[in-house]
């Protein structure tokens, strides 16, 4: 599995940050090669993802969310084996620092030739880049999921 983690600081509170990042269906307007996000229920989601001219598909479950604070997942079905936190840090009332840990086994030939290149690396600086961008642009979420999940 390859680690990479990424973080960008974005110009609008935590609450906001965090309640924007819950909305994963919306994770195809600023996450390259996300096709469609289908939210099964509070803890599942459905991905299409099309990547180097491979699609596929996975499912994914949540399994520690604390609001402004953490979401946790881990892949459940699928070729692409990940898991992963996402990080909300206060830095003060109009600035919140998103860090995004993941590990990735990818599943084919070509996304394991893709992560030697640092490929998978470079797709998650964009995303996080772009994330910064639409909620920046924004201003506000366009939904909020404030419910807890706890592990276990």
């Amino acid at each position: 599995m390859s680690m990479v983690k990424e973080a960008v600081e974005v110009d609008v509170p935590v609450r906001t940050a965090y309640n924007q990042w819950t909305q994963f269906e919306t994770f195809p307007q600023f996450m390259e090669g996300v096709e469609e996000i289908r939210q099964l229920d509070d803890r599942h989601n459905h991905w299409t993802t099309k990547i180097g001219g491979v699609q596929r598909e996975f499912d994914t479950e949540i399994i520690d969310q604390l609001p402004d604070e953490r979401i946790t997942w881990r892949t459940t079905t699928g070729d692409t084996r990940q898991k992963g936190t996402v990080h909300f840090q206060r830095l003060d009332d109009t600035h919140t620092r998103v860090e995004l840990s993941m590990d990735v086994e990818p599943g084919g030939v070509a996304e394991k030739v893709g992560d030697t290149l640092g490929v998978i690396d470079r797709r998650i600086k964009g995303d996080m880049q772009r994330f910064k961008e639409y909620i920046e642009n924004r201003g506000t979420e366009s939904g909020a999921w404030r419910g807890r999940v706890q592990p276990g």
